[in-house]
């Protein structure tokens, strides 16, 4: 999802109107002390698996990645989220405490929305509320496909499919199919294999033609060929 929302303009009988919809910035420059603004270098934890969850977090500029421990202290990434993405949004649905480690993958900046504050916007701005819903199902749907590729996919699919995921393959705004940086190490735990497997499948696809990459990773539409190859 891309901004929250902006202005829109009305035209009638010659004069202009505003109709007022919800904006991130006006909403962070407005009073009170239930959001703020928190910037974070990279590789910087913005909370950790088990802190209190007791606020939602929008991300106005770089990339977050939400990772998991077992009992034996086994890590996991299960998502890389980027602008305009929400994280913590489980603490409105009663949840005390927060499921993942949120890590930022780059110098991050966020918009820090107290829990009661994120339930009166949602009751009081219906376009705000709008959006968020309309994010939050397709997220739903994105953790059902997730899931759906690890049962049934190869590992070589399913790093077709998260680098063409991460580089926001068919969303508007997007034209550039840039991976924000990630780590083999990151992709291989994303999709549940080992580094040297995602290596050499990076090189395959670089190869082809699917991806180049020469301190950042740009993916090219063809690599979509592997995803619907069977």
């Amino acid at each position: 999802m891309q901004a929250i929302a902006s202005s829109s303009k009305i035209k009638s009988k010659g004069k202009s109107t505003h109709k007022r919809a919800f904006d991130a910035q006006v909403f962070l420059d407005s009073a009170g002390v239930a959001r703020r603004v928190a910037e974070y270098r990279r590789s910087q934890k913005i909370y950790s698996q088990g802190d209190r969850a007791r606020s939602v977090i929008y991300i106005q500029k770089g990339g977050v990645k939400l990772s998991v421990v077992n009992e034996t202290g086994k890590e996991a990434v299960v998502a890389i989220l980027g602008q305009g993405d929400f994280l913590g949004e489980g603490c409105i649905t009663g949840r005390s405490i927060c499921m993942a480690t949120a890590t930022t993958i780059a110098p991050t900046t966020v918009l820090v929305i107290e829990k009661n504050e994120m339930i009166r916007v949602l009751h009081e701005e219906h376009e705000f509320s709008d959006r968020f819903i309309a994010y939050m199902l397709v997220r739903n749907a994105r953790v059902e496909e997730d899931l759906v590729d690890q049962l049934f996919n190869s590992s070589e699919k399913r790093l077709a499919r998260t680098l063409l995921l991460l580089a926001h393959y068919g969303a508007r705004g997007h034209p550039q199919k840039v991976v924000p940086k990630v780590s083999q190490e990151m992709l291989a735990e994303m999709i549940g294999t080992t580094r040297p497997r995602v290596n050499f499948f990076m090189n395959k696809f670089r190869k082809l033609g699917f991806i180049e990459y020469n301190g950042e990773i740009h993916v090219n539409n063809s690599l979509l060929r592997v995803v619907l190859h069977e």
